[in-house]
């Protein structure tokens, strides 16, 4: 059986059409019709039900799509290891929201630079979920907050950045006292279910700052905008640039000592994509460190 054409499979079933699979595999839409037919006559059923010209997959199909996907990432697996000169292959990555729009793109671009043949397949989710599935093997790597709890013996972190509690206020409450304004502004509280949020719970109480809140979320983009629309303030983590476009905010630092919240790169040791997790180490520190001032 052909690979490729699995390959084509889940190409079309990802991208809901034979035309857009056609543009993503860079081949024609009859070049896309005609492997699924071969396909389909190799497993004896039918995969793909055509309707007008968007596609469904079918029970049958249904069934094998997961097996699929493993069966690539394994030929993929195999060739990392075969060549152990090239530096290739699939790496299956995790990133927290942060991350992702954060420090994950600047690393990519480095990596796509250094190592062309490397693809990588990344998985957005909380970090406790993350780390489960780091923990499963069904992620080589993830970039997560730290865990507040021991990590197992197949697991290992590197730390890339800290980011300390700040308030965040409105530009003309820029001179204020920060638990002044925790206390008497309306808080646009960070998510306490998230573990930054937590953080920020355990600064107020143990400050006996009881605040007057507004509203409750898991976004800090949209934490940064609704404070700039003077709906409140903050008390969120440092968190890495891009901020939201044009918003006029200021970052102002705790009297009190805090706990940062840590972010870094959790990995399991027995992946046999180890080298590329390596790869990703390595260009995940220079990327830190350009970042830098």
């Amino acid at each position: 059986m052909e690979t490729q054409f699995l390959h084509t499979f889940i190409t079309i079933v990802d991208q809901g059409s034979m035309a857009a699979a056609a543009r993503v595999l860079n081949i024609t839409p009859a070049a896309v019709a005609q492997q699924i037919r071969t396909l389909e006559r190799e497993i004896g059923a039918t995969l793909i039900a055509r309707v007008g010209r968007t596609v469904s997959v079918t029970e049958e199909g249904s069934r094998i799509l997961q097996r699929s996907r493993d069966l690539l990432r394994n030929v993929a697996d195999l060739r990392s290891v075969a060549n152990e000169n090239a530096v290739s292959g699939e790496l299956r990555l995790g990133a927290c929201p942060t991350a992702l729009a954060g420090i994950l793109p600047d690393v990519l671009a480095r990596m796509v630079d250094a190592f062309p043949q490397i693809n990588v397949f990344i998985k957005p989710g909380y970090s406790a979920e993350l780390y489960r599935a780091v923990e499963a093997g069904d992620l080589d790597a993830a970039v997560v907050l730290q865990a507040p709890f021991a990590l197992p013996k197949t697991c290992e972190w590197l730390l890339l950045r800290e980011e300390p509690l700040i308030v965040l206020a409105p530009k003309s409450m820029a001179g204020c006292d920060p638990h002044e304004l925790l206390a008497t502004q309306p808080l646009i509280r960070y998510d306490r279910n998230q573990w930054g949020g937590r953080q920020a719970d355990e600064y107020l109480r143990a400050h006996g700052i009881v605040p007057r809140e507004r509203f409750e979320l898991n976004a800090l983009n949209a934490i940064a905008v609704m404070v700039d629309r003077g709906l409140g303030v903050s008390l969120v983590p440092d968190w890495a640039h891009p901020w939201p476009e044009g918003v006029q905010l200021a970052r102002i630092p705790l009297p009190a000592p805090t706990v940062p919240r840590r972010i870094g790169i959790v990995w399991s040791r027995s992946s046999v994509r180890v080298r590329l997790v390596t790869v990703f180490l390595q260009e995940s520190r220079k990327a830190v460190q350009a970042r830098s001032p």
